[in-house]
């Protein structure tokens, strides 16, 4: 198991990078929908002579004093606004390196100027001359407040991007302080504690977003779990990963989840009766991925007098494929031929079997009967008489009645009655809590959930 862990551990970190190029790298690109650059579509004009006082004839009234930069620069500034409308990043540029040689120029100016070549450099792509830019433009202090949390939340971004992992948490602490922070920032700075190897940091940042992103009623996001699942894996903590994997079922019900947590449950279940109930979960969810999986699952349903149902576990198998080794062939065929036999027989005598379970005061033979029938792909009938047996009640197993009648039920689209069928495990005295956990959570899948924020 240990060796599986290693793999898995593998295979989430590859993910997970995978899916911070994707969200990272083009940060700049989105900085600039995020944060347009003082309204440049408006007709206004940002030039006005040095001082606090803008004098009427050169500058748009409409502009508080934060946005007028001095006459000094205005020629260069108005080239450089003209070109940006354009689209013209390097002319801009070469704009605002003039206008910034020039001298003196006010906060409001140097501000202005670090500003517009933020933006420039962002288009140019050139995100790290955009980081220094604007964290130039924020050290002159001339930002109005709500600008200034703009320009925070554009440079944490760009940090994050440029991989200056100590300059984005530190603008990232401080939006979260701000109350600014929004799930997309709380989520990056998971992600940078995570390729960090921080996994503390980085899980308590995750759970900040998932809780924003629950209180906010917005779509959790599946990275934000794996995070936490990677570094419950390199920590070899099973139970940590368990419980991520039920949060990450929840969220998305794919199947590689559900192989993992089905692996990491099984290799703690030392009793048969258990260990095939955790085995139904696995082939039912479409999570059992080797062919050794079916060959024990078969094996264990022999032994519980199931040759039906065994057999066409290993049919379903061999359709798929999971074959591979020349051994597992071979070992999956002396089982299937010992299997046929006896599941022909009971095919024979089910109807006879069943005549006298319904005689029989007891429910046992019938839940007995229901499981043949479900072997041999007769799911009315299987549903029938389950139901008959637990309304008689005695019955030994109780959580295999409700299991198969959950079973029979999905197999003939009563999604709803199946949900209801699993729920009823609840009920049933002494069953073991693992069991209980996994095929709850399996009834949960079966109807789609209204939004992401159920996952815990």
């Amino acid at each position: 198991m240990r060796h599986m862990l290693k793999a898995l551990g593998f295979w989430i970190w590859g993910l997970i990078a995978i899916s911070i190029a994707v969200s990272v790298v083009p940060l700049g690109y989105r900085v600039a929908t995020l944060w347009r650059l003082h309204e440049f579509s408006a007709p206004s004009d940002p030039i006005a002579p040095s001082g606090t006082a803008p004098t009427q004839s050169l500058t748009n009234t409409d502009l508080p004093p934060t946005e007028i930069v001095s006459r000094l620069i205005a020629p260069e500034m108005t080239a450089a606004q003209q070109a940006l409308q354009h689209g013209d990043w390097t002319e801009a540029l070469r704009q605002l390196t003039a206008a910034e040689a020039k001298s003196p120029l006010t906060a409001v100016d140097r501000k202005t100027i670090a500003d517009f070549k933020g933006f420039a450099y962002v288009r140019l792509n050139n995100l790290r001359a955009a980081q220094d830019a604007y964290e130039t433009a924020l050290a002159t202090g001339a930002y109005t407040p709500e600008k200034a949390q703009k320009a925070n939340q554009t440079v944490f971004r760009l940090a994050a991007g440029n991989q200056d992992y100590a300059t984005a948490a530190a603008y990232g602490e401080q939006l979260a302080a701000a109350g600014t922070a929004n799930v997309d920032d709380l989520a990056v700075m998971s992600q940078i504690y995570y390729l960090q190897k921080d996994c503390k940091n980085s899980a308590a940042w995750a759970d900040k977003a998932i809780s924003v992103a629950r209180k906010a009623g917005e779509a959790l996001k599946e990275n934000l779990f794996q995070f936490k699942l990677q570094c419950a894996s390199d920590a070899g903590d099973n139970g940590a990963m368990a419980a991520v994997l039920v949060d990450l079922i929840k969220l998305t019900n794919k199947t590689n989840y559900w192989n993992t947590l089905l692996r990491i449950e099984r290799q703690e279940e030392r009793d048969d009766h258990n260990l095939l109930m955790i085995y139904r979960v696995m082939y039912d969810t479409d999570s059992m991925n080797a062919g050794s999986d079916y060959v024990e699952m078969a094996q264990l349903l022999g032994d519980a007098a199931l040759p039906g149902e065994a057999a066409a576990v290993l049919d379903k198998a061999v359709a798929a494929g999971k074959f591979i080794d020349q051994k597992d062939k071979d070992r999956a065929a002396r089982l299937a031929n010992s299997l046929m036999p006896r599941a022909e027989t009971d095919k024979k005598g089910e109807a006879a079997f069943d005549a006298e379970a319904a005689k029989n005061p007891s429910g046992e033979l019938d839940i007995k009967s229901g499981e043949i029938y479900y072997g041999a792909g007769d799911y009315q009938s299987a549903a029938t008489v389950i139901s008959r047996g637990i309304q008689k009640g005695q019955i030994k197993h109780l959580d295999e009645a409700y299991v198969y009648l959950g079973r029979s039920q999905l197999a003939l689209q009563n999604v709803a009655e199946a949900a209801i069928a699993f729920t009823h495990l609840k009920t049933v005295p002494g069953i073991s809590d693992r069991v209980l956990r996994l095929w709850i959570l399996y009834a949960e899948t079966l109807v789609p959930p209204t939004a992401n924020a159920n996952a815990s």
